[in-house]
């Protein structure tokens, strides 16, 4: 497993984003920070019509926090036997990173994949 596999993918898109799709996108994954899921949420719904590059961040954003949402569900159980406080740190820590590779990503007009990622939004 290579440090691609790790971080997730990017991926060129058919078309180069303008400025204003770049920061559409660049926000679906930096809002995260301060508005979860709601954030990506807003974005596709505004903009899925009107810019593939938009969408398909926006998508990964949203999927990649319903997927948090489930580990750290999933963490809060944990807790009873004590590993969950070890798992919600590293949860944590991991979701900040990849969030943040993502936007820069983003901000580079490329097409972001997170990694250890559920599909639920296609």
């Amino acid at each position: 497993m290579d440090t691609q596999d790790i971080l997730g993918q990017d991926i060129l898109p058919a078309n180069l984003p303008t400025s204003d799709e770049k920061t559409m996108a660049v926000l679906s994954h930096i809002l995260t920070f301060v508005a979860g899921f709601v954030a990506p949420l807003i974005i596709y719904l505004v903009k899925k019509d009107e810019s593939p590059f938009v969408r398909a961040h926006a998508i990964e954003s949203l999927n990649f926090q319903i997927t948090l949402i489930i580990a750290l569900v999933i963490c809060f159980i944990l807790m009873l036997v004590l590993i969950g406080v070890f798992l919600i740190a590293l949860v944590g820590i991991a979701a900040t990173v990849l969030v943040i590779v993502a936007t820069i990503k983003a901000s580079e007009g490329k097409i972001y994949k997170y990694p250890f990622t559920l599909r639920v939004v296609s």
